[in-house]
């Protein structure tokens, strides 16, 4: 089964009102980490995606979701 790691980080953004760059100084990485995991380039770690559901006060898998691949 090929599986492809969709996120809805840019949802959450848009909603909180905030650049890449604010998210990524909130949880500390850098603004390239969030726009590589946005565009599906890089899958973040665990401790990245946690982070990034923990600030956002929502479960991990709001955010994150696996999309099987044909």
């Amino acid at each position: 089964m090929n599986v492809k790691l969709e996120n809805r980080i840019h949802v959450f953004r848009a909603e909180h009102r905030m650049s890449q760059s604010d998210l990524a100084n909130e949880i500390g990485v850098s603004r390239k980490t969030i726009s590589t995991i946005e565009v599906g380039r890089f899958v973040p770690s665990t401790v990245i995606a946690l982070k990034i559901a923990q600030y956002f006060k929502v479960p991990v898998e709001d955010i994150f979701s696996l999309e099987e691949i044909s």
